[in-house]
């Protein structure tokens, strides 16, 4: 006979705190999207709409070169100024990338450009994202 789990004395760690109100929780969504974007989502944009971002792979050269979205390019994190980015508008949305969840060098890059005062957003997942998604890389 297998054991019998005990009966929980009160709402689960899911359900302990409760969820925000719905409004709060529509308004914290929305924002949250201001702020990033998904790799499914720039794949679809890439492929069947108007390309109205910057790509920007955030790796080291020798990274990119071994495999990076097609269509991006590359700046890495610490090369991000003003004169790398003279050449494009003020106005120019940058999506910037990196190895994927376990680096932090896309939420570096995004802090530099929102710095500069640069519209930017985080592809979430990064690289292990987009190949997770089953999305092929360019070399």
């Amino acid at each position: 006979m297998a054991p019998v789990a005990p009966t929980p004395a009160g709402p689960s760690v899911v359900a302990k705190t409760p969820a925000a109100p719905s409004q709060a929780a529509a308004a914290h969504l929305e924002a949250k999207l201001a702020f990033e974007t998904d790799c499914a989502d720039v794949w679809y944009a890439t492929n069947h709409e108007s390309k109205d971002f910057v790509l920007v792979d955030v790796r080291t050269p020798a990274m990119y070169a071994a495999g990076h979205v097609p269509g991006a390019v590359n700046i890495p994190t610490r090369q991000l100024s003003e004169a790398r980015l003279a050449d494009y508008p003020a106005d120019t949305l940058f999506v910037v990338y990196c190895a994927g969840p376990h680096c932090n060098g896309s939420t570096k890059a995004a802090l530099k450009l929102a710095k500069m005062g640069r519209p930017v957003k985080e592809m979430i997942g990064g690289l292990t994202g987009w190949i997770d998604e089953g999305l092929g890389l360019e070399r």
